[in-house]
């Protein structure tokens, strides 16, 4: 089995080398990048399956780096490294499509876990019914090829986990799904001790994709369930399925 391709960009040699390193070690096979430009060079090849992405960069921002990302490849799984206490950063980075972070300084164990579990629900999908398509209101959710599309024309992508998070609602329509278990069986991470904010920031993003860009009005797409989580709207309806 050919070796998933982690693209490393980190302006920090010493903290680039180690991360590399670790990654080499445990059989991925790496592309490192010391700036902005040549990280969004090195991401944007078809053959990287997962970016980490530091936000202080030279010659381009992370963050630009990380919105220019999306527009050529929108599905690419994106984990950001980010310094402690830059959590208005880190929301910005979650907020325009970042499957997850790790703060400074981070263990080698727990690189390696939050890089496992993005790569792995990157190739899965979560257990459960395989949905392929979803109707909101006057819009089509491709589930498949990651894609929302109204009737008018107008056409939005959607993220490798934001595609996970509708199918698992979806699965289990009849619930709510608390914060946890989306971490647990979408994110593949163990939820002690791991702050749910990122889901937070991945549905609220994932509301706003799922908005009629004509402005017309939409229908909810997921509902918030006081003290347990979420649950997939009354609109929010599976067009084909396999149970």
């Amino acid at each position: 089995m050919k070796a998933s391709r982690v693209v490393v960009v980190e302006d920090e040699p010493a903290i680039r080398r180690g991360v590399a390193d670790t990654l080499r070690m445990s059989g991925y096979d790496v592309a490192e990048a010391g700036d902005g430009l040549k990280g969004l060079a090195e991401a944007s090849r078809p053959d990287a399956d997962l970016i980490l992405l530091d936000l202080m960069l030279p010659k381009k921002d992370g963050l630009d780096v990380l919105r220019e990302l999306r527009q050529v490849r929108p599905a690419v799984p994106v984990i950001i490294l980010t310094a402690r206490g830059s959590e208005d950063d880190r929301v910005r980075g979650l907020k325009m499509g970042a499957d997850d972070y790790v703060v400074k300084p981070f263990s080698a164990r727990e690189l390696l876990a939050r890089v496992e579990a993005v790569l792995r629900r990157s190739l899965t999908r979560p257990a459960g019914a395989d949905v392929h398509r979803a109707r909101l209101g006057q819009a089509v959710i491709d589930l498949e090829r990651r894609e929302v599309s109204w009737n008018d024309g107008h056409r939005g992508d959607l993220s490798e986990t934001e595609c996970a998070i509708l199918t698992f609602l979806l699965s289990h329509r009849q619930r709510a799904v608390s914060r946890e278990e989306l971490l647990s069986r979408v994110w593949g991470i163990e939820p002690v001790g791991i702050e749910t904010r990122t889901i937070d920031m991945h549905i609220a993003r994932l509301r706003t994709k799922l908005r009629d860009p004509s402005g017309k009005t939409t229908p909810e797409a997921i509902l918030t369930v006081r003290a347990h989580g979420y649950m997939a709207a009354p609109d929010l309806l599976p067009i084909d399925s396999t149970a």
